[in-house]
């Protein structure tokens, strides 16, 4: 995607995964319509590695488990654009939705990087055990994006639950 900030502002970019909290979405959908810009929204499918990046098309994957259904990959980014669609339709919030392939803070970086977005908008590792050790085995996407990124980094944290803090 070329550089398009000569005709309007930047772009957001966020990073979107299915039963995500909510707050990474609104919060970046509600900076995106208090600056007038556009949002992308990114999903980043981790099965697959990329194999060529083509910023004009979409990038070329191909699956870690090639007997994969490429039905499930549709069906998860029908459901994100389900939830974004619902979310930023009202807010009259110009969107799309890119589904992306390889390491997710990577993939992020580089779609922030091609698309010239004034921001990236991240959440926090999801609460509980299983989350934080993918995190300390994998990494925190918020956490290699804030070390190897020009770009403003805003991570949104969870909301904690009812009557914790």
């Amino acid at each position: 995607m070329p550089d398009d900030s000569a005709n309007g502002p930047a772009p957001l970019v966020v990073g979107v995964v299915p039963g995500q909290h909510p707050e990474v979405l609104q919060t970046a959908a509600s900076l995106a319509k208090s600056l007038a810009a556009p949002l992308i929204c990114a999903y980043v499918d981790e099965a697959s590695y990329l194999v060529e990046w083509d910023p004009g098309r979409s990038a070329h994957r191909l699956s870690l488990h090639p007997d994969a259904d490429e039905a499930r990959i549709r069906a998860t980014t029908q459901e994100l654009r389900s939830v974004v669609e619902a979310l930023c339709a009202p807010l009259g919030i110009d969107w799309t939705l890119r589904t992306l392939a390889g390491d997710p803070a990577r993939a992020i970086g580089r779609l922030a990087a091609d698309t010239n977005a004034s921001v990236i908008v991240v959440g926090t590792p999801e609460r509980g055990l299983g989350h934080r050790i993918s995190a300390a085995l994998n990494g925190s996407v918020a956490a290699w994006l804030s070390h190897h990124q020009e770009r403003p980094i805003l991570i949104v944290p969870a909301a904690a639950p009812a009557g914790r803090k």
